[in-house]
C-alpha cells in the first residue's frame, strides 16, 4: 500500500461531545459497514461502555475512503475516551498517530478534557484539525466557539468543519478535510523492522492479540520478531486489522496499524510501550514508548468466599493486560482474609474494574474505602510508601508525612463561581489562578490534596453547578501535612479494612459521622457492640448497637424480686461470656459508609 494514501489520526474531545458517534458516522460514510451491520457506538465493544455512554478502551478501525481526486484512501482512525480517569489510554493512541481530531460541542464550548487532550496532542507533534459537532441543536453558536478555540487552545478554527455526528450532516467535508489536512506517515517499508506496541488484549482462543503501529519496515506472516523490553522471539501466526471486523492480511508496512496473533499464551509476555523488531536484526534501536502510569487511588479487593481468591488472581492478570494502567499485589487482612492491593488512576477507573471484576469474571467482591499513596520519613530518615492506612506507622515513630496534591483546572459558568470556590476551599484546597475565558465562562484553578478529591468532591462538584461545570487534574507533588490515622474499634478490637487516614482537623468529625454510619449498618447481636474511633490511645466518639434481649421474666408473674433479678443476673452473666468469645459480622454497607463520611 502506498504510504501517501494512508492517514492516521485520532479523534480526542470532552466527555460527550460526540467522539464515538462521529465515529461511527465516519465509518457509515465510508460504506465499511452494510445497513444490516450498522449499530450505535460501533466501536464501543463492552457491555459497560454501552450502558454508561462511554468509552472506556481507545479501539481502531481501518476505513477505505475514495475521495474527490479520484484516488482511494485508507483511514486508520482510533476512537479514544474522554474522562480524565483514561486519559492514558488518549496518550497511547496519540502517539501511533500523525494527526487529531479535535471534536468541540458546538454548543457547550472549549471545556476542561479539550484542553488537557490538545496539550497532548501538541506534545506529541500532531496535526490538529478541529471539528465543531452538534451543529444542528438550536442553542448551537457555532461563531461563538470557534472564537472560543481560537481564543482559549491558540488554534486557527475560522475554517473549523461543522458537522452534525448524529444526523450526517457535513460529514462529506470533513472526510475531504481528513485527506487535505492530516499528513501522511512516515517510514520506509524497505528500513529494518521497528513497530510499537500501542494496546493488547486477551483472547481466550488465539491467545495475547498485539495491536502495533509499524513506524518502518515491512511485517508478514510465518516472520519471526523480536520484543526488545521482555527479550523473547515470536512467530506470525496471523495478521489482521479491524475493518470495523477482524479481516486478515499478509502483511503490513510502515504507516499502517495493524494486529498480530503468534500464539503468547501468558499476559505478561507483553507491554505496552515495548518496540518489535525483527529477529534476524535484535539491535535495530528502539522506539520511545511510553511513561509508566502511576496509580494515584488504592483500594482493597476480596473475594466474599476466601475459596475464589486464585480465580481472583486469575481474573486480575486478565484485566491487567488489557488495562496497564489497574495495578495489584496481594494483601491479607485481619478483618478480611487474603485479596489484593489495586491501584487505579481515579474512581470511576476503580468502579469499571469492580463491575468487570463482577460481570466478565462472575466475581463475588468486598472492596475496601479508597485510599491514596502517602509517603512517611521515618526517624532513621527512611522514606516508606504508605497505600493502605492499615500500614501507617504509629504516631511518635515517624518524622513527618507528605501527601499526593493535584492541581485542577475547573471549567464553570460565571453564576456559579460562588458555589465552587467555597466547596474547594472546604477540601483544603489553595487557589491558585482564575480566568474569565469569556464573559460567562471562568477556569478556576486550585491545587488539592488527592485524598480530599478522591471521595465526593466530582459528584459536588456536577450538583453544585448543575452539572454544567467541567473538570481536569494532573499529578503536582507531595506536600507535608499534619495527617492521622483513625482505627474503628469493635468492642476494642481493631478492623483494619475500615481505618482511614485524614487531616486532624477534620479527624473528630469523621471519626463521630463514620461510628454512627456503622451503628445503623452493623447489625444486633446477642450482645452489646461497642463501636469506637480512635487515634491510637485517644477515643474520638463511640456508639452502641444494643444486643438483642429475650425477654426471661415473660413466666415470671408475681411472686418474689429476688427470683427475677437471679434469671436477669443469669442472663446478664451469659451476655458478658458470649461478649468475650463473640465474632461481630461487618455487612458490606459498612465499607461502604467509609465512603460516604464526607456525605
Amino acid at each position: 500500500m502506498d504510504q501517501k494514501y494512508i492517514r492516521n489520526f485520532s479523534i480526542i474531545a470532552h466527555i460527550d461531545h460526540g467522539k464515538s458517534t462521529l465515529a461511527d458516522r465516519l465509518i457509515e460514510m465510508t460504506g465499511a459497514i452494510t445497513d444490516r451491520e450498522k449499530k450505535d457506538r460501533l466501536l464501543d465493544n463492552m457491555d459497560i461502555e454501552k450502558e454508561r455512554g462511554i468509552t472506556i478502551k481507545a479501539q481502531t478501525v481501518r476505513i477505505p475512503y475514495k475521495a474527490n481526486d479520484g484516488h482511494t484512501y485508507f483511514f486508520n482512525l482510533i476512537d479514544t475516551p474522554g474522562h480524565v480517569d483514561f486519559s492514558y489510554e488518549v496518550s497511547r493512541s496519540l502517539a501511533s498517530c500523525d494527526g487529531a481530531l479535535l471534536v468541540v460541542d458546538a454548543s457547550q464550548g472549549v471545556e476542561a478534557q479539550t484542553l488537557a487532550n490538545v496539550y497532548m496532542a501538541i506534545e506529541n507533534d500532531l496535526e490538529i484539525v478541529p471539528v465543531l459537532n452538534k451543529i444542528d441543536l438550536p442553542h448551537a453558536e457555532p461563531e461563538k466557539v470557534k472564537q472560543e478555540i481560537e481564543d482559549i487552545v491558540g488554534i486557527d478554527a475560522i475554517e473549523a468543519d461543522e458537522v452534525s455526528a448524529k444526523s450526517g450532516l457535513g460529514i462529506e467535508n470533513l472526510l475531504e478535510t481528513i485527506v487535505k489536512r492530516i499528513p501522511p506517515p512516515s517510514g520506509s517499508p524497505d528500513n529494518p523492522l521497528q513497530a510499537l506496541i500501542f494496546d493488547s488484549w486477551f483472547d481466550p482462543y488465539q491467545g495475547v492479540v498485539v495491536l502495533v503501529r509499524v513506524m518502518e519496515g515491512t511485517l508478514k506472516k510465518k516472520d519471526k520478531f523480536y520484543l526488545k523490553n521482555t527479550e523473547e522471539t515470536y512467530e506470525v501466526l496471523k495478521l489482521g486489522v479491524n475493518t470495523p471486523f477482524f479481516t486478515e492480511v499478509k502483511e503490513i508496512a510502515a504507516g499502517e496499524v495493524g494486529m498480530i496473533i503468534s500464539g503468547i499464551k501468558t499476559v505478561r509476555d507483553v507491554s505496552v510501550g515495548d518496540t518489535i523488531v525483527s529477529d534476524k536484526k535484535r539491535d535495530t534501536p528502539t522506539l520511545a514508548g511510553y511513561e509508566e502510569v502511576k496509580p494515584m487511588v488504592f483500594c482493597g479487593i476480596f473475594p466474599v468466599d476466601s475459596t475464589d481468591y486464585e480465580a481472583m488472581k486469575e481474573a486480575f492478570e486478565k484485566l491487567a493486560l488489557n488495562d496497564s494502567s489497574f495495578t495489584y499485589e496481594p494483601e491479607t487482612s485481619a478483618a478480611l482474609g487474603f485479596g489484593f492491593r489495586c491501584g487505579f488512576l481515579g474512581l470511576l477507573h476503580m468502579n469499571i474494574v469492580q463491575e468487570r471484576l463482577e460481570r466478565e469474571f462472575d466475581m463475588n467482591i468486598i472492596s475496601t474505602a479508597p485510599s491514596v499513596k502517602y509517603v512517611v520519613t521515618m526517624l532513621d530518615g527512611e522514606e516508606k510508601s504508605v497505600e493502605n492506612p492499615a500500614d501507617m506507622p504509629e504516631p511518635g515513630n515517624f518524622e513527618i508525612i507528605t501527601e499526593p496534591i493535584v492541581s485542577i483546572s475547573i471549567h464553570v459558568p460565571n453564576e456559579f463561581v460562588g458555589r465552587i470556590i467555597p466547596l474547594c476551599e472546604e477540601k483544603r484546597g489553595i487557589q491558585t489562578g482564575m480566568n474569565y475565558i469569556t464573559e460567562d465562562r471562568v477556569q478556576i484553578l486550585y491545587d488539592l490534596p488527592l485524598s480530599e478529591m478522591v471521595f465526593d468532591f466530582y459528584d459536588k462538584l456536577k450538583s453544585y453547578t448543575k452539572g454544567y461545570a467541567s473538570m481536569d487534574y494532573e499529578f503536582k507533588g507531595y506536600e507535608e501535612a499534619d495527617l492521622v490515622k483513625v482505627d474503628i474499634l469493635l468492642n476494642g478490637e481493631g478492623v483494619d479494612a475500615l481505618s482511614l487516614i485524614c487531616h486532624r482537623s477534620t479527624s473528630f468529625t469523621k471519626g463521630r459521622d463514620l461510628t454512627e454510619r456503622l451503628r445503623k449498618v452493623i447489625g444486633r447481636q446477642q450482645f452489646d457492640i461497642a463501636i469506637q474511633a480512635a487515634i491510637g490511645a485517644k477515643i474520638l466518639a463511640r456508639e452502641t448497637v444494643k444486643a438483642l434481649r429475650k425477654n426471661v421474666l415473660a413466666k415470671c408473674y408475681g411472686g418474689d424480686i429476688s427470683r427475677k433479678r437471679k434469671l436477669l443476673e443469669k442472663q446478664k452473666a451469659g451476655k458478658k461470656r458470649m461478649k468475650m468469645v463473640g465474632n461481630v459480622e461487618i455487612p458490606q454497607e459498612a465499607f461502604l459508609a467509609v465512603l460516604k463520611v464526607d456525605d
